[in-house]
């Protein structure tokens, strides 16, 4: 008679399908912060966003290391699949054909911060598991949430600043071309 292996914890089959989704997005993140970063890297934003590019690598060191703790293998095609999706991110339409367009900074900013919030979120499940579980280090995990707060904050005051300048040189061009 053949030994049965015995059934696979749902609970950890999904931590480790939730935290290699996290980590997939956390490798978009990581590559479009230093994108970011790199092409204001000489105005009044720059300062803030290579410092928000350097955080956010750590995070993704951060989730790593978490993962390490859990015992959650890392997912090799999640990392490719997420290279692969960022890339084809860079295609959206943006109102202009050949350069850059006002609008990819807003939009590329807007896309940080939705993927703040959801590292935000996942810090904070993380948080709720540390009460019950030892391999948690409930502390580093409040210090990784209150940083992701504060990205937050960072991310939406350049996104409205942005925002406010893309939308108001549109309008300026507008109304130029009506008169």
């Amino acid at each position: 008679m053949r030994a049965t292996k015995p059934p696979a914890d749902p609970g950890r089959s999904f931590l480790t399908v939730y935290l290699n989704d996290h980590l997939t997005g956390s490798g978009a993140g990581v590559r479009l912060a230093r994108r970011i970063a790199k092409r204001h890297r000489r105005t009044d934003a720059g300062p803030d966003l290579a410092k928000l590019a350097n955080q956010i690598d750590e995070d993704q060191q951060s989730l790593r290391s978490v993962m390490r703790a859990l015992g959650v293998p890392v997912r090799r095609v999640h990392e490719v699949a997420g290279l692969i999706g960022e890339t084809v991110g860079r295609l959206k339409p943006n109102g202009r054909i050949v350069r850059r367009s006002p609008l990819s900074d807003v939009v590329e900013l807007e896309m940080m911060l939705l993927g703040v919030e959801g590292k935000a979120a996942c810090w904070r499940a993380l948080r709720d598991l540390a009460a019950t579980d030892e391999r948690l280090d409930a502390p580093d995990l409040d210090r990784l949430l209150a940083r992701a707060d504060e990205q937050v904050r960072t991310l939406d005051d350049l996104r409205r600043r942005h925002a406010t300048e893309a939308f108001a040189s549109i309008d300026a061009r507008h109304k130029a071309a009506i008169t």
